[in-house]
C-alpha cells in the first residue's frame, strides 16, 4: 500500500507537460519570376511578331502612307487592298491548291507515321534500331540538299507540274519528324494492355484501331499540325516542281503577285497577310496541343 501511495503522490505532484501553442510564421512563396527573364521574353515576342503585325497593318494602308511613315499605323484605315485581293481571280485557286496539298500531306504523314512508329515501337525484329536511326538521320537532310536529285526523280516519274508532285515529297520529308515524335508515345503503351486485348480475342489490327489510336491522340495532333504548317509554308519544292500558274500554291502566288504588282506595296502586303493567315490561325488554335504532344514524347 505504501508503494502504491508513493507512486500516486509522485504522479500527482508531477507537472503536466504543456505543448507549445506558438504557431510558426506562415511561409510565403513568391510567384514572381525574374524580371530580366520576363523582359527578354517580351523582347523576343516583339521581335517575332513585329514583321507579321507590320504586314497585316500594311495591308490597311495606302502606298502614300507607307512612303511617308513606313512604321506608322493606318490613318485612315483602308480595306480596299484586302477587297481587291479577295475579288481577284488568283487568290482563291491558290488557296484551294494549298489546302489540297497541305491536307493530303497531313493525312499521309499521320497514317504512314503511325504505321511505321507502331512497328518500330511495339515489335522487335532484326534491323529495328537501324531503321529508327535512318529516320533520325533524315532530320539532318533538309530540302535544299536533296532538291536537285528530287527534281530529277519527280521528272522521271511524270509528276512535274502536278499537285501529287508536291504531296509525295512533302510526306517523305515530314516522316522523320513524325516517327521520332510518335515512337515514344506508342512505346509507352503497356504491353499488359496488348496481352489483355489478345486474350479477349482482339487482333493486332483491332488493338491498333481500338487502343493505340485513342491513346496516341496528343502525338497524332502534334505531328499533324507540324506537317500541315510545314506543307503550307513550303516554297522551294513548289518553285522547282510547279510551272503552271493554275497550279500555284500560296507561297508561289505571293511571289508572283509581288512581281506583277511591284509598285503597289500595300496590295502586296494585303495578299501576303491573307496567305499566311490560315496557317497562323490554325497554329494558334492548336498551340497547346503541340506543346502537350512534344512533352509526352519527351516523357516517353
Amino acid at each position: 500500500m505504501s508503494t502504491t501511495a508513493a507512486s500516486t503522490n509522485s504522479y500527482a505532484t508531477r507537472k503536466p507537460v504543456m505543448k507549445s501553442t506558438a504557431k510558426l510564421p506562415p511561409v510565403h512563396y513568391s510567384h514572381r519570376g525574374n524580371p530580366l527573364v520576363y523582359f527578354i521574353a517580351v523582347c523576343l515576342v516583339v521581335i517575332v511578331l513585329a514583321p507579321a503585325v507590320f504586314i497585316i497593318f500594311g495591308g490597311f494602308r495606302t502606298n502614300s502612307q507607307i512612303t511617308v511613315d513606313p512604321a506608322g499605323l493606318p490613318n485612315p484605315w483602308n480595306i480596299t487592298n484586302y477587297l481587291n485581293v479577295l475579288s481577284s481571280g488568283t487568290f482563291w485557286p491558290q488557296l484551294l491548291n494549298s489546302l489540297i496539298v497541305a491536307l493530303s500531306t497531313t493525312v499521309g504523314v499521320v497514317v504512314l507515321g503511325l504505321m511505321v512508329g507502331f512497328g518500330l515501337a511495339r515489335y522487335s525484329f532484326r534491323g529495328n534500331s537501324l531503321t529508327y536511326m535512318l529516320f533520325a538521320a533524315g532530320l539532318m537532310f533538309p530540302m535544299t540538299v536533296a532538291i536537285t536529285p528530287l527534281y530529277i526523280l519527280i521528272r522521271l516519274i511524270g509528276l512535274l507540274n502536278t499537285l501529287p508532285g508536291l504531296i509525295l515529297p512533302g510526306i517523305a520529308f515530314s516522316l522523320p519528324t513524325t516517327v521520332i515524335i510518335l515512337v515514344p508515345f506508342l512505346r509507352a503503351i503497356p504491353k499488359e494492355m496488348e496481352e489483355a486485348a489478345s486474350i479477349d480475342g482482339c487482333s493486332r489490327l483491332g488493338f491498333f484501331w481500338r487502343m493505340v489510336l485513342p491513346l496516341s491522340v496528343p502525338g497524332v495532333i502534334t505531328v499533324g499540325i507540324l506537317a500541315f504548317v510545314s506543307s503550307w509554308n513550303s516554297y522551294m519544292l513548289p518553285l522547282y516542281v510547279i510551272n503552271d500558274p493554275a497550279k500555284y500554291t500560296l507561297p508561289l502566288g505571293v511571289q508572283s503577285f509581288a512581281t506583277a504588282h511591284s509598285v503597289d506595296t500595300a496590295q502586296v502586303l494585303a495578299f501576303t497577310s491573307l496567305s499566311m493567315l490560315p496557317a497562323l490561325v490554325f497554329f494558334s488554335l492548336f498551340e497547346r496541343r503541340i506543346v502537350g504532344g512534344l512533352t509526352g514524347a519527351v516523357k516517353g
